[in-house]
C-alpha cells in the first residue's frame, strides 16, 4: 500500500482530512508543547475548545490547574497561561505536580478537537517529532500533518515542527502528497531553529516578557520519547506501553 504524508494547517484542515487519515496536530509556541511537557511530567491532560467548557471540566475533576490562553491572553481565574517553561517549573513543586490539566488555546486545541474522528488524533512539536513518526508509521498508511495557525498565517514554527515530523516518514517510506508539502519540506530543510524567534509568534512572545517559552522550545529539541492521543476527551500518552517495555 502506498503510504503518503501531507502537510496542512489551520483548525478547519482537519475536516478534509477526519475521513481517511491520522492526523498529528502541531502547535509549536505552544499548545503542543506545553501538552507534551505536561504528559512527560505525569499530569492528566483534558483539552477543550473554550473557557466555558474549561470551567465546566474542572468542575468534574480534584483540584484541577486551568491553563491556557484565548487571544493571546490568559482567561480570567485560569491557573496560568499555556507556557512549557513555566509548566516544567510548576511540576518540580510539590503541591502542583499531579494536578490534572485543562487546557484551552486559539489555534491548538481548536485544531486538536476538530480532528476527533480520524483514524488517530496526535499531537507533535519540536520535543517529539521522531517519536510521533515512528509511532505513526507503525500504525497508518495515510498521516495528515496540520499546523495550528492562528489569523490567516501558517506560522513558521509550525511550518517546521510539520516538516520536521514528515521528513521522518518519508525517512520510513512514505510520499509527499501535494506540491505544497514538497514545497515546505525544502524551504525548511536546512532551517536554523534560531529563526524561530524572528516570526510573529516569536516576536510576541518577546514583546510580552515570554521569551523564556522561546528558549525552553529551543533548548528541547526531540528530547521526549513521549506520544500524546486523543482519547475521548483526554490526552494521553499513546505509546506508553512501548515506553514501559
Amino acid at each position: 500500500m502506498q503510504k503518503s504524508v501531507v502537510i496542512d494547517s489551520f483548525p478547519e484542515s482537519a475536516l478534509r482530512y477526519r475521513d481517511n487519515y491520522a492526523i498529528v496536530v502541531v502547535d509549536v509556541f505552544r499548545f503542543s508543547t506545553t501538552v507534551a511537557t505536561a504528559l512527560n511530567l505525569g499530569r492528566r491532560v483534558y483539552p477543550v475548545q473554550n473557557t466555558d467548557q474549561a470551567f465546566v471540566k474542572g468542575s468534574t475533576l480534584v483540584n484541577p490547574m486551568l491553563v491556557g490562553e484565548m487571544g493571546g491572553n490568559m482567561p480570567y481565574d485560569f491557573d496560568m497561561t499555556n507556557s512549557p517553561a513555566e509548566m516544567a517549573a510548576r511540576t518540580s513543586m510539590s503541591q502542583q505536580a499531579h494536578r490534572p490539566m485543562v487546557i484551552v488555546s486559539s489555534s491548538g486545541s481548536q485544531l486538536l478537537l476538530n480532528a476527533h474522528g480520524s483514524e488517530e488524533v496526535l499531537v507533535a512539536c519540536l520535543r517529539n517529532y521522531t517519536a510521533v513518526a515512528r509511532y505513526a508509521a507503525e500504525r497508518h498508511s495515510k498521516i495528515a500533518v496540520l499546523g495550528a495557525g492562528t489569523h490567516g498565517q501558517f506560522r513558521r514554527e509550525d511550518q517546521l515542527g510539520c516538516v520536521r515530523v514528515a521528513e521522518q516518514l518519508i525517512a520510513l517510506g512514505y510520499t509527499p502528497e501535494t506540491e505544497e508539502t514538497k514545497e515546505l519540506l525544502g524551504q525548511w530543510r536546512d532551517a536554523d531553529m534560531e529563526t524561530l524567534r524572528h516570526g510573529r509568534s516569536g516576536a510576541y512572545l518577546e514583546r510580552t516578557g515570554q521569551s523564556k517559552d522561546i528558549d525552553f522550545t529551543l533548548n528541547h529539541i526531540d528530547d521526549l520519547p513521549i506520544v500524546p492521543g486523543l482519547v475521548n476527551d483526554e490526552i494521553i500518552v499513546a505509546n506508553k506501553d512501548d515506553l514501559v517495555a
